[in-house]
């Protein structure tokens, strides 16, 4: 059975906000690794943070699902394609672009310093 044409959207918005849900809770989790002294685990996040940070340079700073939401509705404002509160939508990429380089440099000092 197909998959009705109101039901398409909400199925993008919803697998758009998991994937920035796990994306976000890497980059909050880097610091929180890094001062456990669990460099492994800190490395391994911000590795899987820049194989985002790739796909969306790629997609010219979008995310891809931002084009497959774009198809179901002539709506654009920066949380069309998310469930996220519209300031957040909108500075998404400012406040954790931030956060994932406060927890690269972190972890990078205290390996140095350690």
């Amino acid at each position: 059975m197909a998959m009705q044409q109101k039901t398409k959207p909400v199925v993008v918005k919803i697998l758009r906000t998991i994937i920035w849900a796990v994306f976000a809770g890497c980059i909050l989790a880097i610091p929180f690794y890094r001062f456990q002294q669990r460099l492994n685990v800190s490395l391994l996040l911000i590795g899987i943070v820049l194989m985002e940070v790739v796909v969306l340079a790629l997609n010219h700073t979008r995310c891809p699902l931002t084009d497959i939401a774009a198809r179901y509705t002539n709506e654009r404002r920066d949380n069309f394609d998310i469930y996220l509160p519209l300031w957040l939508a909108r500075y998404n990429k400012h406040i954790f672009g931030t956060l994932f380089v406060f927890g690269v440099c972190y972890t990078l000092i205290v390996w140095v310093l350690l």
